[in-house]
């Protein structure tokens, strides 16, 4: 039997589950704020963080 009989499936299936991993990216929101990390690095904070533990 051809290879083409083995890799046409697995290239289509792969190609299929590539399409539906972006797809339910889009419906969860993970291209919704793309400018919000490039954004975070300029904010200060200027409360340090306070910790409980002692060293």
């Amino acid at each position: 039997m051809s290879p083409l009989a083995f890799l046409i499936p697995i290239a289509l299936t792969l190609g299929s589950l590539g399409v539906v991993a972006f797809l339910w990216s889009l419906g969860n929101g993970q291209f919704d704020d793309l400018d919000g990390a490039a954004q975070r690095i300029f904010l200060d904070n200027d409360k340090p963080e306070t910790s409980d533990e002692q060293y």
